[in-house]
């Protein structure tokens, strides 16, 4: 299918092929019949990736902080080339859609294949033949309205909630300034509830105005602070600015202390933006305690409209075809003929058939006796950008086949730069395909147990980033499966691949126990992040402490016999008992400061010690002499594990770490829940 994205690097539009997107539980697959450019916000994210480096980092001041920091604690390599990663990576366009329901997610039971449908949100209703919307951001159209008229109905919910923030009463006036797309929405929406309306875009109010208006709606996107002094002139006492478009807010205090007025910021839609549990899982507000969420504020558009309250449709300048994707973004970006624009659209060919596979030219042939390892990867996310795709341009006679993601942008994307077969939103296809020899799964933390089996049970050779499961059940059901399967499993344990981790195993060789202490400065993350959800990321311990309760067994040499810990998931400490009578201490917390080094290690034992810092620098402490090491950038063994792994397939060994040992990390992750859940229990 065609969609439309942006590179924010280089600032390049373009129309590009990608696989149908795969619908997913909560969500609803749309064929979109129109979409709607909102060009005051589209021109701005064009313009700002148009602009150089140093431009760029200068409008978003509170990222580059962020990249400074991780150079002091990751190395300026890593950091440099993570950051060119992330701004070579494809942004997708539009936010505002229309059309026919094609596929319904798991757990839907408001929508039907057929329903036709308004689309809203950034993230999901882009400029794209088809889209995946969950279903808070989805309405259905009422039969008297036009799929010209229900594309507005994004853009008519940012005006609602304009209004709804002025809290106006029967009879009162309102001033609009800025009279933009959401401007000329804001004032249809005003009248077709009754209320005077005066509205300005730069030529300002005549004087007479001055002191006369109850309530100012700011729909205006300028640097200047004119809107907000003009909203303070025209005001009465007592009266209300509503602020919707992106407008300098430098208040004038005299003005607004002596009429006493009030201010107030407009958060998009309404109720429900940004709020994840809102907007991906679905769940509603109760209409007793938020009367206004955004999804009832786009019923609210989509009643107007089919009352015809309101006539969106007359603010239509310009529809282009899909194909003329270019043509449309010179209009509203340069507009060489000065032409009057207000509401672009696209409009799609919703007849065309559309595939979750694309296909890329075969250009060689592989095979297995030729010694190249072919590789389909799971998931194309940060991490796999960031750090999986760098190491496999590394590693010589392997050959990237295919890529699965559930959107397909990126897919896409890395099949291209590769040149490998094809990419694909259905992970299937992957785990079938009989050409493949390795699968790299690097999906979101509750996919990786039912694609692991499922990759065993296919005898493939599978590579899957930590963790292994998220529970029990799924633990049994993978040891039972790997038992049977022939293909290799390797957990993304990487930490014991570390350079410095290697020569502290050499270093402590000869089997006398050891001490091992951890610490981890851990990022702090909000805390709607997918990671803390039990049911997709489960928690921090599950999905981070995996790895170093591996590299405490790694260092130690021995499987782990007991673990108990105290704490909760951002702020804990475990301890380990191994068989062979060595110690761990792991202190894990988000509380510390963004400059300390986010790992620390010593290990102590046989009268030698070794430390080491972030895995860039180590100390050997041995016989009153110390030994230091120091890497110029950080190396936490990704390479190795993947080279080490890859190696193993291609001279048919075992993976390089044994299932006994995967699952004694995996078990003791569940036993360190288990024991802070007991802990938990006898203190309170």
């Amino acid at each position: 299918m065609k969609q439309i994205l942006q590179n924010f690097k280089t600032g390049k539009i373009e129309l590009t092929d990608i696989p149908m997107p795969a619908v997913k539980q909560g969500f609803v697959l749309v064929k979109n019949h129109y979409s709607l450019i909102s060009p005051g916000t589209e021109r701005a994210v064009i313009e700002l990736a148009q602009k150089n480096l140093i431009s760029k980092a200068r409008a978003r001041p509170d990222e580059l902080k962020q990249v400074f920091n991780k150079i002091k604690t990751d190395g300026l390599i890593t950091t440099f080339k993570r950051a060119a990663k992330k701004l070579d990576e494809p942004m997708p366009l539009g936010y505002s859609s229309a059309g026919q329901v094609i596929k319904i997610g798991q757990g839907i039971e408001e929508f039907q294949e057929g329903d036709l449908v308004a689309c809203a949100g950034g993230g999901y209703a882009y400029h794209a033949e088809v889209v995946v919307v969950p279903k808070n951001l989805c309405v259905k159209i009422p039969d008297s309205v036009s799929y010209k008229q229900a594309v507005f109905t994004t853009l008519g919910s940012i005006a609602m909630q304009g209004i709804r923030r002025a809290n106006l009463t029967p009879g009162e006036k309102v001033a609009v300034i800025g009279l933009g797309l959401i401007g000329q929405l804001t004032c249809q929406i005003l009248k077709a509830y009754g209320f005077s309306v005066i509205s300005a875009d730069k030529e300002g109010f005549p004087k007479e105005v001055e002191n006369t208006v109850d309530a100012v709606i700011i729909t205006a996107a300028t640097k200047s602070n004119e809107p907000i002094e003009l909203a303070g002139r025209i005001l009465r006492d007592k009266g209300r600015v509503s602020v919707v478009g992106d407008v300098k807010m430098d208040i004038p205090r005299r003005v607004y202390y002596k009429k006493e007025l009030d201010l107030f910021i407009s958060r998009s839609y309404g109720p429900g933006r940004y709020d994840k549990n809102y907007e991906e899982k679905g769940h509603d507000y109760p209409i007793s305690y938020v009367r206004w969420t955004e999804n009832r504020n786009m019923q609210e558009f989509l009643r107007l409209a089919s009352r015809k309250l309101i006539q969106p449709e007359k603010l239509i300048t310009h529809v282009f075809d899909i194909n003329q994707a270019q043509k449309a973004y010179e209009l509203i970006t340069k507009n060489i003929n000065k032409e009057r624009i207000v509401a672009v659209l696209f409009s799609y060919d919703a007849q065309k058939k559309q595939k979750d596979i694309l296909k890329f030219s075969e250009t060689k042939k592989y095979s297995k006796n030729t010694g190249i390892i072919n590789i389909g990867l799971i998931g194309a996310g940060n991490f796999t950008q960031a750090i999986v795709l760098p190491v496999l341009k590394k590693i010589k006679n392997i050959h990237l086949r295919a890529v699965a993601d559930t959107q397909g942008i990126n897919s896409q994307k890395i099949v291209r730069e590769f040149r490998g077969n094809y990419a694909t939103t259905n992970w299937q296809k992957i785990i079938k395909d009989k050409k493949i020899d390795l699968v790299i799964i690097t999906t979101r933390h509750n996919l990786h147990a039912q694609m692991v089996i499922e990759a065993l049970k296919h005898n493939k050779n599978i590579h899957v980033e930590k963790p292994l499961c998220l529970n029990q059940k799924e633990l049994k059901e993978i040891i039972k499966t790997a038992q049977k399967s022939k293909g290799r499993l390797m957990v993304g344990f990487n930490r014991r691949f570390a350079p410095l981790g290697l020569k502290a195993k050499e270093l402590f060789q000869g089997g006398e126990p050891l001490n091992i202490l951890y610490r981890i400065n851990a990022e702090s993350i909000p805390k709607d992040h997918w990671l803390y959800d039990p049911k997709i990321g489960g928690g921090r311990i599950i999905g981070e402490a995996c790895h170093f309760i591996d590299f405490c067994q790694f260092i130690a040499g021995s499987p782990v016999k007991k673990v108990y810990a105290s704490g909760k998931q951002d702020n804990l400490i475990i301890n380990i008992d191994f068989h062979n009578n060595s110690h761990g201490v792991i202190l894990y917390t988000a509380s510390g400061p963004a400059l300390l080094s986010k790992e620390y290690i010593e290990i102590i034992g046989n009268n030698k010690a070794m430390s080491i810092n972030n895995f860039k620098s180590g100390i050997f402490y041995s016989n009153n002499r110390k030994k230091r090491f120091y890497k110029f950038n950080q190396d936490k063994g990704h390479f190795a594990e993947f080279k080490n792994f890859i190696q193993a397939i291609r001279v048919g060994n075992p993976s390089p770490i044994s299932l006994k040992e995967i699952v004694s990390t995996t078990q003791s992750c569940f036993d360190v829940i288990k024991s802070i859940q007991n802990e938990y229990k006898i203190t309170n």
